[in-house]
This record gives C-alpha cells, sequence and structure tokens, in this order.
C-alpha cells in the first residue's frame, strides 16, 4: 500500500476530520480518489462520443425542414 501526501486548506481538514471523525480515513480518501478516476475516463469517454458525432455530421449533407418533418411521421406509427 503506498503512502501519499497532499496539501489541503486547514478549513477543508477540520470539516473532513470533524465529519469522519470515526470513521477509517484512508478508505474514504481512496474511495474519492477511485470515484475521481472514473468521472474523468467517464469525461474523457463522453468528449470522444461528441467528437466521434461531430466528425460524422461535418460529412452529412443538410436536409430542408420538409425532408426532416417527412422522416420524422414515417418512423411514427
Amino acid at each position: 500500500m503506498a503512502t501519499v501526501s497532499y496539501s489541503v486548506p486547514d478549513k477543508i481538514k477540520e470539516q473532513f476530520n470533524r465529519t469522519f471523525a470515526r470513521e477509517n480515513k484512508s478508505s474514504i480518501i481512496a474511495r474519492l480518489m477511485m470515484q475521481a478516476v472514473e468521472e474523468r475516463r467517464v469525461y474523457k469517454e463522453r468528449a470522444r462520443a461528441i467528437d466521434a458525432l461531430l466528425k460524422l455530421r461535418r460529412t452529412r449533407k443538410p436536409i430542408t425542414t420538409k425532408q426532416f418533418n417527412e422522416a420524422r411521421r414515417a418512423g411514427r406509427p
């Protein structure tokens, strides 16, 4: 297991210690770190998906409002 050292504002440290006084702070911090890693992974995945959609959109020929409405009506029961 690794040891990490980060500086945080005293106010945050005090609030954290008060809030989690009777809990294993190392496990809480590890869980928060894993959440941050997962959030970043999801963010990057979404950014790649958006980029792919925008790239596809640049290659498509625009349609008229009439064509759009006809396609929308055709897809309804």
